[in-house]
């Protein structure tokens, strides 16, 4: 059975400023990988690669809007251009701390459609515009990061929940797409991690819900980075239009 080797794998993560992005680029460039460390927040993307460069890790920024084609293309073109291609993209960023949560006949139209262009949108037209770097790899990999909220139906949140359900529905479709240039797509589905979002968004985030799981504890980060190393690896070479719940437990038991 072959290791998990990174090693000169060309990542992007997108959403890579902070909590589950940044943690992401850190862990792939400790692999090995080669990581464009992507955001909105060019700041923060700049940040996140600084730190992994003085690590010696592989590792720079790129400012990304996934919701303009053209900065998706520009974002691709900048991975070309500095590694010569790319292997794996890891679909990161999403609008969730900053939402206000309320019952859905009083969730606002505006904030509505924000949250399903970031979410939705944002994943199609960064996919769109990878998909042919991705296929001239030959063993390219889709990431998608949803929500295990999309199983659990967490109340006065139905934006973000439905934004994350149409994710993995847009994973079935894409590993079915892509599977002939032999790239997979998948998605991870966290459960409350204990990110500064989800600090900000709920009181005792650290207790919240953790004794409805079986490991009795909420996830750090390092949790969810796991699961992101085995679908950017070859280990997961057969692994194509799967959801993988990373919640400690709550799921299905």
């Amino acid at each position: 059975m072959s290791d998990l080797k990174l090693s000169g794998k060309r990542v992007i993560v997108t959403g890579a400023a902070g909590g589950l992005g940044r943690a992401f680029c850190e862990d792939l460039a400790a692999a090995g990988a080669h990581v464009i460390a992507a955001d909105i927040d060019e700041s923060g993307a700049a940040q996140t690669a600084k730190f992994i460069s003085a690590a010696d890790g592989k590792c720079i920024s790129g400012k990304l809007d996934v919701t303009k084609a053209e900065s998706c293309q520009m974002l691709v073109a900048q991975a070309i251009n500095e590694f010569g291609g790319l292997d794996v993209l890891v679909n990161n960023a999403a609008l969730y701390g900053t939402l206000n949560r309320a019952p859905f006949e009083q969730l606002e139209e505006d904030e509505w459609d924000r949250v399903l262009t970031v979410n939705v949108k944002g994943i199609w037209q960064m996919t769109r515009a990878a998909s042919e770097a991705l296929k001239a790899s030959g063993s390219g990999s889709v990431i998608n990061i949803a929500s295990a909220t999309v199983y659990s139906g967490s109340p006065e949140w139905m934006h973000y929940v439905a934004s994350k359900g149409a994710v993995i529905a847009m994973t079935r479709v894409m590993a079915k797409e892509l599977g002939s240039a032999n790239v997979r797509a998948n998605v991870i589905a966290p459960g409350i991690t204990l990110t500064e979002a989800s600090m900000t968004l709920m009181e005792d985030a650290k207790n919240y819900g953790a004794d409805r799981a079986a490991l009795k504890r909420n996830g750090g980060v390092d949790d969810i980075s796991g699961g992101v190393l085995y679908l950017a690896s070859d280990l997961s070479k057969y692994t194509s239009g799967q959801t993988l719940v990373i919640d400690g437990g709550k799921q299905f038991i």
